[in-house]
């Protein structure tokens, strides 16, 4: 992380602030706090922590940017704020974060992949006494076994970049949230065998684009067009993209006490996905 990747991220936050803020500072009480720290700082730090090697806020907010020992920032970048007071901020950083998520979704290229993956909050086993996660979690099995949690639904471009995600229960199937995730999209959707789908086909074909999937083992062959079986082998860039964002947040349910909590780290670090990608 380099200190121009950190004047960059900064430059984009605070470009996108400049714009979101008078729209958002309307739905706002009249009456609320003001702080010394302004809100593209505040979503900057979240981000960089994600970006960081710190395992946790304290550490870093304490010793990287108060006193500059994070990897691109300097001491006296940020306006001062307690950590105290920091940590109360910072749940007005997850809705601003989420359009500026939703700003950066890139759109149609004419090649897009499709793909889900789980978020277990607690294991199979204590699923019954589980509460944190009780209202949208639910029991599902995948190919790996049973689990207790949410699944995550993601369509990136050929070169990694977001264009639309979902997030819903566990026990949601894969082919549910498809149309609403591409109906911005034409040309190409690759996908795996769970998006295997007559009706499904039809519906995407109509609008332009042309969903393509492996087929199982008890189907007939059916040729496919050289290309599109080697853009069918390509899907594992979005297992990257998968890899990456589950492994920075913090999805069990010892870290996050609240569900509001949860859903605060795994918008900044979608965001941060998205910033870098």
């Amino acid at each position: 992380m380099s200190r121009d990747f950190v004047i960059a991220l900064f430059y984009y936050i605070d470009e996108f602030c400049i714009k979101f803020e008078p729209m958002f500072n309307k739905i706002l009480l009249p009456n609320r706090r003001k702080t010394r720290m302004s809100l593209s700082e505040l979503m900057t730090i979240v981000v960089l922590f994600h970006l960081s090697k710190f395992r946790t806020f304290k550490d870093f907010y304490i010793s990287g940017i108060l006193q500059g020992n994070a990897p691109g920032v300097l001491k006296g970048d940020f306006r001062y704020l307690s950590y105290t007071r920091f940590v109360s901020l910072m749940p007005r950083t997850v809705f601003p974060l989420f359009c500026y998520l939703s700003s950066l979704l890139k759109p149609s290229t004419g090649l897009s992949f499709i793909d889900s993956t789980i978020l277990t909050v607690c294991h199979i086993r204590r699923a019954s006494s589980h509460k944190t996660f009780k209202e949208i979690a639910s029991k599902s099995k995948t190919s790996t076994g049973w689990f207790f949690g949410l699944k995550l639904h993601l369509v990136i471009n050929e070169h990694g970049q977001l264009q639309a995600f979902q997030l819903t229960s566990g026990s949601t199937h894969d082919l549910i949230p498809v149309e609403s995730l591409t109906k911005k999209l034409v040309g190409y959707l690759f996908g795996d065998k769970a998006y295997l789908s007559k009706n499904l086909f039809q519906k995407l074909y109509q609008h332009g684009l042309k969903l393509i999937t492996k087929i199982r083992s008890n189907m007939k062959n059916v040729l496919m067009d050289p290309w599109e079986k080697l853009m069918l082998r390509a899907r594992g860039v979005i297992e990257s993209v998968n890899d990456r964002l589950k492994n920075g947040v913090s999805n069990r349910a010892s870290s996050p006490s609240i569900t509001k909590k949860f859903f605060c780290q795994f918008i900044r670090r979608f965001g941060c996905i998205s910033t870098i990608a």
